[in-house]
């Protein structure tokens, strides 16, 4: 945290980034929700500014290929669309963020019989979506920066409302954790982290594992 403090003091926000993801790793498996709830805070700055970064080059494409994935991106803001699936956004990300160009990346499925874009956010054993009206005629079209800003809350504010409050605060943690891996633009997913994490100070550890697959009827495979 102190390296990750020094790395967003000098501005170099990926360094930050990175530092801090290493340390919530190390904060999650000692379930020392206290400290991984303050780690939260420079992380979610450091992505604060390089969003910034990424919409005011004005820059905006749309990815429709696999082949596009493999090329240098500039700094910007990206719609993938069919054929690429969601979980290709993960990739572009990745890809960016190795290379330290600040990106914003969305992903959507076919259009529905009823003109919508169907929105996802691919996490693992599971994917939130969210349908909006197309913005453009042209799906090759990128839209503006406003739609995307608005998209990535819609997206971000349906990830929130799938967590089950019913579960102990530790598991929407791990779902939190999740989210925030898929759509780090969302700075409300960030902050519910923070409050979760805090609830699960006070909490003891659950019993049971979790279980997230399929539970089939007794004695089947």
């Amino acid at each position: 945290m102190e390296k990750a403090s020094a790395a967003l003091l000098a501005t170099d926000y990926f360094k930050t980034e990175e530092l801090c993801q290493k340390a919530i790793t190390k904060a999650r498996r000692a379930r020392d929700f206290e400290r991984l709830s303050r780690i939260v805070l420079p992380l979610q700055e450091a992505r604060r500014q390089r969003r910034h970064e990424a919409f005011d080059t004005g820059y905006r494409q749309v990815l429709s290929k696999l082949a596009d994935l493999k090329k240098p991106h500039a700094a910007g803001v990206y719609l993938l669309r069919p054929p690429i699936i969601g979980v290709d956004a993960r990739i572009v990300r990745d890809a960016a963020q190795r290379k330290k160009v600040p990106i914003a990346v969305l992903a959507r499925e076919p259009r529905t019989a009823a003109g919508m874009w169907p929105l996802v956010l691919t996490v693992p054993e599971r994917s939130i979506r969210i349908q909006v009206a197309a913005p453009v005629a042209d799906e090759d079209a990128p839209p503006t920066a406003e739609w995307f800003m608005a998209s990535i809350e819609a997206l971000g504010d349906a990830a929130i409302k799938s967590l089950n409050p019913k579960d102990p605060a530790q598991f929407r943690v791990d779902d939190l954790l999740e989210f925030i891996d898929a759509l780090p633009e969302h700075e409300k997913l960030h902050q519910r982290l923070t409050d979760e994490c805090r609830i699960a100070m006070h909490e003891p550890e659950p019993e049971e594992e979790r279980f997230r697959g399929y539970r089939g009827p007794e004695g089947s495979f």
